[in-house]
């Protein structure tokens, strides 16, 4: 059974972004590449959990070391960004995807999704609402373990981060028509395994 958008909120997932307004954000990353203590603490505070959920739903092991060293790496090359909220945004989740593929090939072992409750506000943009009802659904971790790789990375990076359809190919390193693919075969699966559960799941 889908989950309405009135439960999806009563979980903590929400349409939208995290409220700043995306001249905020810009503000801070000139601001923290100026050296500004303050503005790379609001971005933290903005980004360091979807970057967690993100990992998490990645099957990372120690999801807080990991954000920690995502959040690190992208104060060491700060200076390097430029571009938009939305590119930045971009940007944070390659290092992140990159981080997380590093870890899973350094204790060689295959992603396993965490066994978690959601606990914490995910913000989201304007993905499918069937992403946004399997996302809510309470069985959502074997959900995800029902889609590759690939389709996991794509539908986490357009729901939990937020991230445009081109954003996800610059992060994930494909072609937009690959990613839309990806997105659109994931939410088959999804939709199947939905409806093999039947109105009682």
């Amino acid at each position: 059974m889908r989950t309405t958008s009135g439960e999806l909120r009563a979980r903590g997932v929400t349409r939208g972004r995290a409220g700043r307004p995306t001249q905020a954000l810009v503000a801070d990353v000139e601001a923290a590449q100026r050296g500004s203590v303050e503005a790379f603490e609001r971005i933290y505070r903005e980004l360091a959990r979807p970057v967690a959920s993100y990992l998490r739903w990645n099957g990372a092991l120690d999801v807080e070391s990991l954000t920690n060293e995502v959040m690190a790496q992208v104060h060491r090359n700060l200076h390097r960004f430029t571009g938009d909220a939305s590119s930045f945004r971009s940007w944070v989740f390659t290092i992140a995807h990159h981080r997380m593929v590093d870890d899973r090939r350094a204790t060689g072992r295959r992603p396993v999704i965490a066994d978690m409750e959601v606990t914490e506000t995910t913000s989201v943009g304007n993905a499918e609402d069937d992403a946004l009802d399997a996302l809510g659904h309470h069985r959502l971790r074997e959900l995800l373990d029902g889609l590759s790789p690939d389709q996991r990375d794509v539908l986490l990076l357009r729901v939990v981060a937020d991230l445009s359809l081109e954003d996800v190919a610059v992060a994930l390193g494909k072609r937009r028509g690959a990613i839309k693919s990806l997105q659109h075969r994931a939410l088959a699966t999804l939709r199947r395994q939905l409806d093999r559960e039947g109105p009682g799941a």
